[in-house]
């Protein structure tokens, strides 16, 4: 058995922020000790916050390191370790790994469609089997509901891949994320330099896709979801009617809606609202839709993703905390809520008999300052 005393901290709780201590035993938070004692034998905090461990259940960052520029592929086995003590290093103790499902043979100068999930998720598994990775990972398919090769790849994935999410993607320019194709076209051809000619052809091509597969490939995929038993999220809906859709799929998580009109229908559909940490940090949408903080503002926003800067999700909190007087409130936004949103019962929450996924940060000014990490009790 082991046991570990983390004492002097100031513990973020469900509801309320108090001085005191944790006993952390085989993995678990074995007990609470409220009050300032520091018991012979424990690791002094020095009135430092402790919180739940983050879930992460949206993140680009794999994907940022499996190619790091354009046109520049990173080993798998290296890009995996460098993500994962990344994330560890930010606090986050449990992420959902987003890999697109959905090529485009031919697609983009730099092959930026190719299949790449399968084997990359192979590799996790392996190195988790293994035991050198710090935090829980999960998978988090992103289905590409327009591309060729959809159904083919998401039949690659079975239960014991650990598929915890599924959303729908659908980047059909003209709608949802896209709307504003300007914004598109300042993203595309930025980083790939298209000429205004062949960013038209781009726009033409992935269009004849959604009229060709998106409607089959959006049910099928829908269906292995449950086959796989895992949580169907929506992405970038924007209008009642992409909610009431979602909702009639089942799906549980709305990731980044982009309108008030459709996070207030996500409400009233009981589907948890997720919306980017850096948006918040930044003031806005990088793609000109609904600010964050707007939606927080009207109590319509659940889960806080990192998105694709894993420092953002702590920041992300502590702005959300500043805007509703509330740091539990915030913090269930990176940990209750998105663990109950993936179906964890056991994390996110400082209670005894859950997991001892926790975090230590302080503040310099209002920036968080992450100190240490543990996950099942294990300093990593």
């Amino acid at each position: 058995m082991t046991r570990t005393i983390l004492a002097n901290a100031r513990l973020i709780l469900p509801e309320t922020v108090t001085q005191g201590a944790l006993v952390l035993k085989d993995g678990l938070i074995a007990a609470i000790q409220p009050g300032n004692a520091l018991p012979e034998g424990a690791l002094d905090m020095g009135g430092d916050y402790l919180a739940p461990g983050m879930v992460e259940l949206h993140t680009d960052n794999l994907e940022r390191h499996l190619r790091p520029r354009p046109g520049v592929n990173w080993p798998h086995a290296g890009a995996i370790l460098a993500h994962d003590a990344e994330l560890a290093g930010c606090g986050i103790t449990t992420v959902f790994d987003a890999m697109r499902v959905g090529s485009i043979p031919n697609e983009g100068a730099d092959g930026d469609y190719d299949k790449y999930a399968r084997e990359l998720a192979h590799e996790l598994a392996a190195l988790r089997a293994r035991g050198v990775l710090r935090i829980s990972h999960f998978l988090h398919l992103r289905a590409e509901i327009c591309s060729q090769t959809l159904l083919a790849e998401l039949d690659e994935f079975g239960r014991p891949d650990r598929v915890g999410i599924i959303s729908l993607m659908d980047h059909t320019p003209g709608q949802r994320q896209f709307r504003d194709i300007g914004k598109l076209a300042q993203y595309v051809q930025g980083k790939y330099k298209l000429s205004d000619a062949e960013f038209a052809e781009h726009v033409a091509r992935l269009r004849a896709l959604r009229d060709r597969f998106g409607d089959r490939h959006e049910a099928a995929a829908v269906e292995i979801a449950h086959r796989l038993g895992a949580v169907l999220a929506s992405h970038d809906d924007t209008t009642a009617e992409h909610v009431a859709a979602s909702a009639s799929h089942g799906v549980r998580l709305a990731e980044f809606p982009t309108t008030p009109e459709a996070a207030a229908a996500c409400r009233d559909h009981g589907i948890m609202v997720m919306m980017g940490a850096p948006n918040l940090i930044r003031g806005g949408s990088h793609s000109g839709n609904v600010s964050a903080a707007e939606l927080a503002r009207a109590g319509h926003l659940d889960i806080l993703s990192s998105d694709y800067v894993p420092a953002a999700l702590l920041a992300g909190a502590l702005i959300l905390a500043r805007i509703w007087d509330d740091l539990p409130r915030a913090m269930a936004t990176v940990g209750a809520n998105p663990a109950r949103a993936a179906g964890l019962a056991d994390r996110g929450r400082i209670a005894p008999g859950l997991r001892a996924d926790l975090m230590r940060f302080s503040l310099c000014d209002d920036l968080p300052v992450l100190r240490e990490t543990w996950v099942r009790g294990r300093r990593v």
